[in-house]
């Protein structure tokens, strides 16, 4: 199990303590400053079962200089989304659990990383 973080982000605090407190063997992933690489963002997205956009934190001062909420959905502007994330890291929601049985989940809730820890 591996879980995507940004130390400063309060959600991923959250749900390394209760890792923690489960007893998890887990890797931590900083995101920020180990980026995943396009072909690793492709492998998530395909174990969350989403698109690029449904994990883009779309508020963020990055996002909203690039012009995000403009871009166009579907498959045509899937790979510039995914440059988008690996170019501004910031982007990427958090925090993300890879699970052993090779799915994936946005782990910002406690009831999500309980789930992960099922797989």
């Amino acid at each position: 199990m591996e879980i995507w973080i940004n130390p400063a982000c309060s959600k991923c605090r959250g749900a390394l303590s209760l890792l923690d407190a489960e007893g998890a063997d887990y890797t931590v992933r900083r995101y920020l400053e180990d980026v995943p690489s396009p072909d690793e963002i492709r492998d998530v997205l395909g174990r969350l079962g989403l698109e690029p956009w449904d994990i883009t934190r779309t508020g963020e001062a990055d996002a909203k200089e690039l012009g995000v909420e403009e871009w166009p959905r579907d498959a045509a502007s899937r790979e510039r989304w995914i440059t988008a994330l690996t170019e501004h890291p910031g982007l990427i929601q958090r925090p993300i659990i890879t699970a052993q049985d090779g799915s994936a989940v946005v782990a910002r809730s406690e009831e999500a990383v309980r789930d992960a820890l099922g797989r």
